[in-house]
Formats: structure tokens, C-alpha cells, sequence
């Protein structure tokens, strides 16, 4: 193998460790979605070696700290799951070299082996977590990073250390980027509330969308502060290990106030070659890989061929399809890699036929979905189209309803949110509200309206 790195941004709840949060897991069902994507990327990559930086390594304030110990082991038994634990190889060849490497660069960096009160050779909840879905039965060797409070410049220096080393090796790696972001986004997250918190998340999501990891190193430090974020350090690291770096949004989510990202980083070259790997190994979800589409999704799809390749609005044509012809609600979901990237629907009709629904709302999801960047041709070839059509919401009460028969409507005044049925990772009804609820920002304690509707899916 040749030096090459790629790189993982993964979040670090034990709760989405589904041994860990079990029917709660479901709330973190997007990190969870995108985890697996990632760990099929990176099995895909096959890199010789993973580092991994974690917020909650035992760090030390003016230097950065690296595992030497042959070994080192944890579990998340402290969150309730014994059985989770991984006894992971250290590749201590790498981890010397990244000492090295940093000494010449002036950062203070020291062995963790020779630090006794730092608990030397064990794993914390920000190791393993990741690395349960990442690398489950720890087949590759590690070198795990405690982050300090050494300036963002320093980090990104230490990443730039970790690249050296690895080529320096001819070393191939995945470097993980273990961290959180926000954890002030409601009034009742953990660290308290800040207004401003969002705006934090918003430019790291921001940036990893762009493409632009270096912007993170120039993010307001205020900004971050007011977030109570436990990810920036780790996310800039990257920045210095992939300099010049791709990267592809996989999923946020901010269950409980705090926000979770996942994304992937590499060399535009390599991230585009891993995807492409990853995408043909595992095929596309619901269907054979390049299984042909027809009816609402081949609709969908030359809707969006033709705009995002032309600038071109498709007119479609109902005719006498009894389908097509009649008005309906219909929800248009994308997806690349199995991983969400848009999805726009409507209740009830909004224009005057089926067919028109479908071009209408395909467009939106593929250009105006807020929470991810408007469809680029590049991505046309990978992408994955559903339509769901809704039947007539009709009132009821929490006993009828069925999260795998039956999509919900919360309404509480003029706020009103909606969840699809037979989503993957949701099973439980007190889920299935539960998002509901957040998507409208509705609290816990509020009274709502319940509606359900089921849905013809074609996919």
C-alpha cells in the first residue's frame, strides 16, 4: 500500500450505540444511517492504520499527548453496555513518528505511556464509539490523540505532524475526527442555552459542505465558545492532516440541544474514488446497483436531469393516467450512498395534478432543501430517487397509530410536523412522535393534534 490518508468527522454519543441507547438510539437514527456509510467508506479505503482524536482522551493543557502503549482497551460499561469493549493494537511505529514530527515543528507533544495519572493504554467513550461502527472488532491498529488548549493554528499543525509521519511511513490511515458540536441549541440541552449556538453549528456545517476544512481554523472563538462545542479541535487537526481536502456532509441532527455531524474528507481524488468503491460494493439501497427506475421516480429524476444539467424546467404530461391526473400530496426523497440529500413533499395538493406534484417538489428537494447544498450534475450519476404519494390524513389518537403502516402529523397552533412511515431506525410510536415533535419544534409537555396517513412508496 501507498501513503494516503482519508478522513472520517464522526460524532461520539454512546447513545447511538444501539447495545447503549436501544429503542432510544432511533433519535440519533440519521448519525447512525451515516456512521454505516462511513464505515463502508472507509472498509472500502482500507487504510493499514487509524488515528483518532478524541475531546475525551485524558489531555493535558499546554501539550498535546499520544498513545505509546502497545496496547489499550475499553468498554462502555460505564453506559451500560459490558459488552461493547474493544482491545485494540497501537501502532506505536506511527505514533513515534508523529511524536518526531511534531518536535520539529516546535509543538509540545508528549508520550501518554510515560504519563501515569493520564490512564495510559485505556479507550474513552470518544474512541470507541466511533470506532464501533467504524472498525467493530478492532482489526486495524491505532493511535489515539488527546486534543489540548493549545492555539487552532497548533492543531492544525499537529494534523499537518500526523500527514508527515504517515508519508514518512508510506503509511496508509484514516484519520477520525471524534467530536461534537454544540451542545446549547434548546433551552433544555445539557450545557444550558445560547442564541448563538446554532450560528456555530451552522458555519461548521457550512464549511464541510464547501469543502473548505480550513475555515473551521478561522471560525470567531467567542462564537465557540458560547456553543459548548467538544469537536473544533478535532475537526481542525483534520484540516492539518488533509490540507486541500474534499468533504462530503453525510448527516447532522441536534437531538437533546446537541448538535452530531458526520462527514467524510479526502483528497478530491481519493474521496471521489472511495465513494465510487463503496457505492459499487454495497449497491443501491432497495434495489439491484443501476436497477432501472419507472413511473413517479423516472418523473422525478428527468425533472431533476433536466434542471440541474440545463437549467431546464421539465412540463410534464399526465394524460390519461389515472395516476398521474388526479392531485395527491407527494414527498420526493434523494439519496446518494444510501444517505440522505433532500427530501420536499406536501401534505395535500398543491398543484393541479399528480404529475405536476412530483416535478415541483423533485426541484425543491434538489435544489432548495435548506439543510444540504443544491445538486450538482457530478452527483447525478449515484443518485437514488423515492416518491411517496399520501392518502387523506385522517384524526387519531396515539393508540392507532403504527410507525411501519402509518405516517404522523403533530400539529400544536400553527406549528405542524410530519414524519413518513416505515423509516429505518424508527420502530416505536413514542419515536416516531418524538421526531415529529422536534421537526416542528414542538417541546414534550405541549398538547398536539394527531393525524395519520399512509403513503403508496415507489422507489
Amino acid at each position: 500500500m501507498s501513503f494516503d490518508v482519508f478522513g472520517v468527522i464522526a460524532p461520539h454519543p454512546p447513545i447511538m450505540v444501539p447495545e447503549v441507547g436501544r429503542e432510544r438510539a432511533a433519535s440519533t437514527s440519521a448519525s447512525i444511517e451515516a456512521m454505516r456509510a462511513a464505515a463502508e467508506a472507509v472498509a472500502a479505503f482500507d487504510p493499514e492504520s487509524v488515528v483518532v482524536m478524541s475531546p475525551h482522551a485524558p489531555a493535558l493543557r499546554d501539550a498535546f499527548v499520544v498513545e505509546t502503549s502497545p496496547r489499550a482497551s475499553g468498554s462502555l460499561a460505564s453506559f451500560g453496555a459490558v459488552n461493547v469493549r474493544s482491545d485494540a493494537a497501537i501502532d506505536t511505529e506511527l505514533a513515534a513518528a508523529i511524536l518526531d514530527e511534531a518536535d520539529a515543528r516546535g509543538l509540545p507533544a508528549l508520550a501518554r505511556a510515560a504519563l501515569e495519572p493520564l490512564a495510559p493504554g485505556e479507550l474513552d467513550h470518544g474512541v470507541l464509539v466511533p470506532m464501533s461502527f467504524l472498525d467493530p472488532a478492532a482489526r486495524r491498529p491505532l493511535v489515539v490523540l488527546s486534543l489540548s488548549l493549545l492555539p487552532l493554528a497548533d492543531h492544525r499543525s499537529l494534523g499537518e505532524s500526523v500527514r508527515a509521519a504517515a508519508q514518512r511511513l508510506d503509511r496508509r490511515i484514516s484519520f477520525v475526527a471524534s467530536g461534537d458540536l454544540s451542545h446549547r441549541l434548546t433551552p433544555d440541552a445539557p450545557a444550558g442555552y445560547s442564541p448563538r449556538a446554532a450560528a456555530f453549528d451552522a458555519h461548521v456545517a457550512g464549511a464541510v459542505r464547501d469543502g473548505d476544512l480550513g475555515a473551521l481554523e478561522r471560525l470567531d472563538p467567542e462564537l465557540a465558545e458560547e456553543a459548548g462545542e467538544c469537536g473544533l479541535r478535532s475537526f481542525v487537526t483534520l484540516s492539518g492532516a488533509i490540507p486541500g481536502a474534499a468533504s462530503r456532509l453525510l448527516a447532522y441532527e441536534a437531538p437533546w440541544g446537541v448538535g452530531y455531524l458526520t462527514a467524510l474528507a479526502a483528497a478530491p481524488p481519493t474521496l471521489a474514488a472511495v465513494e465510487s468503491r463503496a457505492t459499487s460494493e454495497s449497491g443501491r439501497k432497495g434495489g439491484k446497483p443501476g436497477a432501472p427506475e419507472a413511473g413517479l421516480p423516472s418523473l422525478a429524476r428527468r425533472a431533476i436531469e433536466a434542471y440541474v444539467g440545463d437549467g431546464r424546467v421539465l412540463e410534464p404530461e399526465a394524460g390519461d393516467d389515472p395516476l398521474l391526473s388526479r392531485p395527491a400530496g407527494a414527498f420526493v426523497s434523494l439519496h446518494i450512498s444510501g444517505q440522505l440529500r433532500g427530501c420536499i413533499g406536501t401534505i395535500c395538493p398543491t398543484t393541479e395534478d399528480l404529475a405536476h406534484e412530483v416535478v415541483r417538489n423533485a426541484l425543491e428537494a434538489a435544489t432548495g432543501d435548506p439543510r444540504f447544498p443544491p445538486l450538482s450534475p457530478e452527483e447525478l450519476p449515484e443518485l437514488e430517487v423515492k416518491v411517496d404519494v399520501l392518502h387523506t390524513a385522517e384524526s387519531c389518537t396515539v393508540d392507532d397509530l403504527d410507525p411501519k403502516r402509518y405516517g404522523v402529523i403533530v400539529s400544536c397552533g400553527w406549528r405542524r410536523g410530519l414524519l413518513l412511515p416505515d423509516l429505518e431506525g424508527v420502530e416505536l410510536t413514542e419515536d416516531q412522535l418524538a421526531i415529529a415533535r422536534r421537526k416542528a419544534g414542538i417541546a414534550d409537555h405541549e398538547e398536539v393534534l394527531l393525524e395519520r396517513f399512509r403513503v403508496d412508496r415507489y422507489e
